[in-house]
């Protein structure tokens, strides 16, 4: 027979997965969002019953509470960011149908919590979150909580501590840079096709064919955090960056590069004896690639690792290059 507090325990749970939502798109981190939405459960467990039961709307004040953490998080977070080791790029996710219990696993596993998955759509696509992370801590708040979560500008004004009328031209501001930005929005189904073709030129050596398939002022970034070896600056160029990519898989031969979802996105993942060690999202516009992002830090990986292994679709891996990856 349930108890009266049972309902309003399952209520108080269930509001894991959105919190969980908006705190990776808030800080572009999946480590940093599981702890801010378990600073926001700790301090509602941390009131008595009787103040929880003051509470009109447990989900407003958890939102709430949530977005005030990681405002804090985003304020320091932007000095960690300074004193980083190279460039720091969002942490990749891996496709829903993937995400086991907050990892990758071989497709036998039973899924996961559903509160511990990520929607993905375009609010979490690489070129997105990259945006995001040139915004101030308020804007970026005030944006995601507004144009991607529909909130109220009255609501937003409680959790960043201004008016809602500046909260509206802090959202007004990101979404100014957004549209600069000129994130795509071109089917990702078009786009699997042409990833496939950049693994295959990659894997044969096919420099010509990397250029022809790179945009003339092409960017490629890495993400190593001091921990793993890689380029440390952009490689800008899609001559350079075909000539870097031919240097580093003459480097690293027998290694395996697999196509994967990322972010939403085709994406290639890289892996060394089953193990993970990059993962690329990339940015496609008019048929070319035109920003490429590795992340090689290993504290950003977890996702993408079940006991060593990755999920292995579309008729297995292919050998491909992965140490010295960017």
């Amino acid at each position: 027979m349930s108890t009266p507090s049972e309902p309003d325990l399952s209520a108080i749970v269930g509001e894991r997965r959105r919190l969980i939502n908006l705190a990776y798109r808030l800080l572009g981190s999946l480590a940093e969002a599981e702890d801010a939405v378990q600073e926001t459960y700790t301090r509602w467990y941390a009131m008595s019953r009787q103040q929880q039961e003051a509470i009109a709307s447990p989900g407003a004040w958890l939102t709430t509470v949530a977005g005030r953490v990681c405002l804090d998080v985003l304020g320091s977070a932007r000095a960690r960011r300074e004193r980083y080791v190279g460039t720091w790029i969002p942490e990749p996710l891996p496709d829903r149908a993937e995400w086991i219990s907050g990892r990758v696993g071989d497709g036998r596993a039973e899924p996961g919590d559903p509160a511990d998955r990520i929607t993905l759509d375009e609010s979490v696509n690489m070129a997105f979150l990259v945006v995001l992370e040139a915004m101030t801590p308020a804007e970026r708040v005030a944006f995601v909580l507004h144009d991607v979560f529909r909130y109220p500008f009255a609501e937003i004004a409680d959790i960043v501590g201004r008016t809602p009328a500046a909260c509206r031209q802090l959202a007004s501001s990101g979404r100014r840079r957004i549209r600069a930005a000129r994130i795509p929005t071109a089917p990702a189904a078009g786009q699997a096709g042409l990833v496939r073709h950049f693994k295959e030129a990659w894997e044969s050596r096919n420099i010509e064919a990397l250029v022809g398939l790179l945009d003339p002022d092409a960017t490629m970034t890495a993400d190593g955090g001091g921990l793993v070896g890689t380029v440390l600056r952009p490689v800008e160029g899609g001559k350079s960056i075909a000539q870097y990519l031919i240097h580093i898989a003459d480097k690293a031969p027998g290694l395996e590069l697999l196509e994967h979802t990322v972010n939403g996105r085709p994406g290639l993942v890289a892996r060394r004896a089953g193990v993970p060690v990059t993962v690329a999202a990339f940015d496609i516009t008019d048929g070319r690639i035109v920003r490429i992002w590795a992340v090689r830090n290993p504290e950003k990986l977890r996702a993408w690792i079940e006991d060593g292994q990755i999920a292995v679709r579309d008729g297995g891996p292919v050998g491909g290059p992965c140490r010295g990856t960017p």
